[in-house]
């Protein structure tokens, strides 16, 4: 899945996602949660032999990022920062890829890029059998890299 970002729009969390990236963070992380809007990655706890810690829900052991609203709407393929609770400004390490218009989430939750190719991984990774929002069976990044432009 090939994504641009928008450091214009969201530099903040854009920064984020750059530094994980090199880090190596999201190597190993599971898709956790999946349904018929969105596709959900980045929970720390997810990695292969990860030690869940108790109110640290999965992020980076890193500070919140700030929110970035733009005007820009939550179409297809839309990359998103997932929040860590109902603060608007508790983005983290979390992401996720819209599957389809989701007007709820406008101003909702910041916007820092979009899919330029790859959807229909997005769409399989959708489709693969649940328990719930949670794949049946892991769902892996097995790597995730840097390309400029």
């Amino acid at each position: 899945i090939k994504m641009e970002l928008y450091s214009n729009v969201a530099p903040l969390m854009v920064a984020r996602f750059k530094e994980l990236i090199k880090e190596g963070y999201y190597n190993g992380i599971a898709f956790h949660r999946v349904n018929a809007s969105v596709i959900q990655a980045g929970n720390a706890d997810t990695k292969v032999g990860a030690k869940p810690q108790p109110g640290k829900e999965g992020d980076s052991g890193k500070p919140n990022v700030t929110a970035e609203f733009s005007d820009i709407p939550y179409d297809t393929g839309i990359l998103g920062a997932a929040r860590l609770g109902n603060d608007v400004n508790s983005a983290n390490s979390q992401f996720f890829i819209t599957l389809k218009r989701e007007p709820a989430f406008d101003k909702s939750y910041t916007i820092f890029g979009k899919v330029t190719e790859g959807m229909n991984n997005v769409r399989t990774i959708a489709g693969v059998p649940k328990n719930g929002e949670k794949p049946t069976d892991a769902v892996r990044i097995k790597s995730a890299t840097i390309q400029a432009k």
